[in-house]
């Protein structure tokens, strides 16, 4: 083969490879149409309640991307699927398949009490769990059960004198904040069709801890609507980060039988754990087992 001729194909392979690559490239995404904000935080609660009492049982299925870093400091990443039971307002479960084990990750509430529970040594082999009446805390859960209920539609809204509206763009923000002026939280609603886009929730010395992303809502029965990308990113003190990005494949309205809503939403006993802590007042107890 002379210079010339393997030149030529040099630069066919060079043009092959940039095709590949601008076909796998991300597609840019169309700007957010602006429309006129909210004109008051009454109007935007007020759409937030709706939104939560409109909510319907369901079930789906999907996968999520996991990237964390465990106890002793060492990244991970885990691609798995997931399922996914609701049933308003308070029951919620999810159960990931990480590791061979399809209940690797077993997330889930009831009306009094929270879990989570995550068995693969790869992810902590650990199981905390509280109850609602004594303080709920996002912190030091890799991905909170409450936190997982904001994202399907259950935003809690307090005492409204504790909220103040700003517009930023194409969202209408709200802000909640303490008996001494610190930032709890902000929700971002998009402007054109109210839906919380974005929650950011604040920790000590109103720095963000978590950030819930929500995007690709589809309607589900009656107005009810559930978004199909859910990403929930959480800052740790160490500079560090953990993310669960979760798509939701399909997503029906489920009617839940006596039986199987007590099966779902019953918390699993914390047996076979390494690690299990009851979260009272936003700090984790360790527990003996039994």
């Amino acid at each position: 083969m002379d210079y010339q001729q393997h030149n030529y194909r040099l630069f066919f392979l060079f043009v092959a490879v940039m095709l590949t690559l601008a076909g796998c490239a991300p597609r840019m995404q169309k700007p957010l149409q602006i429309c006129p904000g909210a004109e008051s935080v009454d109007d935007v609660l007020s759409v937030l309640v709706a939104q939560s009492q409109d909510a319907v049982s369901l079930k789906a299925n999907g996968k999520c991307l996991a990237r964390f870093y465990d106890t002793d400091g060492a990244k991970h990443k885990e691609n798995f699927l997931i399922k996914l039971w609701f049933n308003p307002p308070a029951h919620i479960r999810l159960h990931g398949n990480v590791a061979f084990n399809p209940r690797g990750i077993d997330l889930g509430s009831n009306e009094s009490e929270y879990w989570l529970a995550m068995k693969p040594k790869e992810i902590g082999n650990s199981y905390f769990w509280g109850r609602w009446d004594d303080g709920v805390s996002f912190w030091g859960l890799k991905i909170s059960p409450r936190i997982l209920l904001e994202a399907v539609g259950i935003i809690e809204v307090d005492d409204r004198e504790n909220w103040s509206l700003s517009n930023e763009g194409t969202f209408d923000v709200l802000t909640e904040r303490d008996e001494v002026g610190s930032i709890i939280k902000k929700i971002y609603t998009y402007n054109c069709d109210r839906r919380v886009r974005k929650i950011e929730y604040f920790g000590d010395n109103e720095q963000i801890a978590v950030i819930l992303e929500l995007n690709e809502y589809r309607d589900i029965y009656k107005g009810a609507s559930v978004p199909r990308v859910i990403k929930v990113i959480s800052f740790n003190g160490d500079g560090t980060e953990d993310s669960f990005r979760i798509t939701l494949d399909s997503i029906r309205r489920q009617d839940f039988s006596a039986k199987l809503h007590k099966a779902l939403f019953t918390r699993p006993e914390p047996k076979g754990f390494k690690h299990v802590g009851r979260i009272i007042a936003g700090e984790v107890v360790e527990q003996r087992q039994k």
